[in-house]
């Protein structure tokens, strides 16, 4: 018991702390610690950022690809323009109930050719913005059908992130 008592004594006039240099040290090794894990989470929430803009600009060109679709399954002849960045569907009268029709009307959807302009849909002369901001579409007429490109830029690096490539035969063709 005695000797326990000296051993105990010894340890605490012997206290010794950190050295300042020890202390630093360990600060610097904390430090890169945080940074390297600072590093990786932003680095993984920029990722998510850009995949959800992406995702959202994937699902609005399939939304405009697919109501261009609907409308010229609808139509009933469809002219293209010679540079294929717009076409022009004629739709008849389409039956709305007993007795009831709904009236003709012709839709164009349009692009301007430039980088990051807006595909047009414009019905009777009235323009509505389909797509906000497209790197390229083109059109081809043959016959009843209609193939349809489109491509989007979301990076501005002069390369198509999004690529959409459909075809659409108008069911009430000749009519």
């Amino acid at each position: 018991m005695i000797f326990f008592k000296i051993k105990m004594v010894k340890l605490l006039q012997n206290k010794k702390g950190f050295s300042l240099i020890e202390l630093m040290v360990v600060v610097v090794i904390l430090g890169l610690m945080v940074l390297g894990l600072v590093t990786f989470f932003t680095g993984g929430a920029r990722s998510w950022v850009s995949g959800q803009s992406q995702i959202q600009a994937q699902r609005e060109a399939r939304q405009a690809m697919d109501q261009m679709v609907r409308e010229i399954r609808l139509g009933q002849s469809v002219t293209k323009t010679p540079n294929n960045y717009s076409i022009t569907v004629d739709v008849p009268p389409l039956p709305l109930g007993l007795n009831t029709y709904s009236d003709a009307y012709s839709v164009t959807f349009s692009w301007s050719g430039t980088d990051g302009a807006p595909l047009q849909r414009v019905v009777n002369g009235t323009p509505n913005e389909l797509l906000a901001s497209i790197y390229k579409i083109e059109f081809g007429v043959n016959g009843n059908r209609v193939d349809i490109l489109l491509q989007m830029d979301l990076d501005n690096d002069k390369n198509s992130d999004i690529t959409l490539n459909t075809d659409a035969s108008l069911r009430n063709y000749g009519l």
